[in-house]
């Protein structure tokens, strides 16, 4: 099976980190920097058929990393936009590619 990875994304891990003063924030750290299939919400059959996760507005598969665990709590930013993790799930459960399913992070005003 072979997939056109056409976008580059970045996996990133929100990491607490203490400053000087003792104070904790919250840091991005980069996790992976992968080329992925990208796909925005659209009407086709796949998405209809998603009914389970209709809050995703995005798609992504990319090439296992090996020694990374992909999850929930992280972030994938792609054309500086950044999506929310929702599902994670191997394609074809042969550890070849995994599919994500993202919901984009709307700023607040």
């Amino acid at each position: 099976m072979a997939i056109k990875l056409n976008s580059f994304v970045d996996i990133i891990s929100t990491v607490p980190t203490k400053d000087h003063e003792g104070f904790v924030t919250k840091s991005d750290s980069v996790v992976a920097n992968v080329r992925a299939y990208f796909e925005t919400k659209n009407s086709t059959e796949k998405w209809r058929n998603n009914a389970v996760f209709s809050e995703a507005t995005a798609l992504f598969r990319f090439r296992v990393i090996p020694k990374v665990k992909i999850n929930s709590t992280m972030i994938i930013v792609c054309n500086n936009e950044r999506y929310n993790i929702i599902s994670v799930e191997d394609v074809h459960q042969c550890g070849r590619y995994i599919e994500c399913l993202g919901k984009k992070v709307e700023g607040s005003v």
